[in-house]
């Protein structure tokens, strides 16, 4: 099976670690596309265009300008180098070398300026959701401009009778989803105990998503039907309200 992931805004740069080797980005020219255009906009276009403060506007305005894709100075590898709440989850930095193995063959994290990335792929600093309205030459925005190296990738990556496992946020996951592909896709949910019901808590759920990764890691897994056995931080599998393409998974207390 192979296993989407999204991106963090949050990153780390401060710390040097590595485990085994670091790679270039599949998609460099594609990127580069990206990255020019990114390039070419001011700090107020910035704030208005993703929606971010005026510091925030400037750190990636300083990014972009400094940024280059054709060098692999000051980069680090994704697993490492993002740290949302999934990344929280995932603790890839107590990854041993053959854990980073079996994930980079497992695990693909959906990126707004890389494409797709391994979890041992380099990468600069940056901050570009693919739901932004970016456009790029003719593709008025990123899902455009991905749809297809995307669906040229998978053609050429990806078993057709591969299960895809999607631990991805639905404005990525929609990145793969538009290309209809044949492969059984799996999404999976987890609820917590609120207010006399079970929700999607934002925090909690993107933490479980990293949970799941890390577990398929440690465990080795090949069949997404043993992530039924999934049972960290008081999750527990629930089969009626899963289907059968959707397991659910509920937390009663936090």
């Amino acid at each position: 099976m192979k296993v989407l992931l999204s991106p963090a805004k949050t990153l780390n740069f401060e710390n040097e670690q590595t485990i085994g080797e670091g790679v270039a980005p599949l998609f460099i020219e594609e990127a580069q596309k990206v990255n020019n255009k990114l390039a070419k906009l001011s700090g107020p276009k910035l704030m208005e265009l993703q929606k971010i403060s005026k510091d925030l506007a400037k750190l990636n305005r300083q990014r972009n300008l400094e940024r280059d894709l054709s060098s692999l100075a000051n980069t680090r590898q994704a697993a490492l180098a993002f740290k949302g709440d999934v990344y929280l989850g995932m603790e890839a930095e107590h990854w041993s070398e053959a854990d980073m193995e079996f994930a980079i063959q497992h695990l693909w994290i959906l990126s707004g300026l890389y494409g797709i990335l391994s979890p041992n792929t380099l990468i600069a600093p940056y901050r570009l959701e693919m739901g932004t309205a970016l456009s790029i030459g003719r593709k008025r925005n990123l899902y455009a401009f991905w749809k297809d190296s995307f669906k040229a990738y998978f053609d050429a990556n990806l078993d057709p009778e591969l299960p895809i496992v999607n631990l991805a946020s639905k404005e990525y996951a929609e990145a793969v989803l538009q290309l209809n592909l044949a492969n059984p896709v799996i999404d999976v949910e987890f609820l917590d105990a609120s207010n006399g019901d079970y929700k999607i808590l934002s925090f909690f759920a993107k933490k479980a998503r990293g949970m799941m990764a890390n577990y398929i890691v440690q465990n080795r897994l090949n069949d997404w039907k043993e992530l039924k056995d999934f049972n960290l931080a008081g999750y527990y599998y629930n089969p009626s309200r899963s289907k059968e393409r959707k397991l659910v998974f509920l937390r009663d207390k936090k």
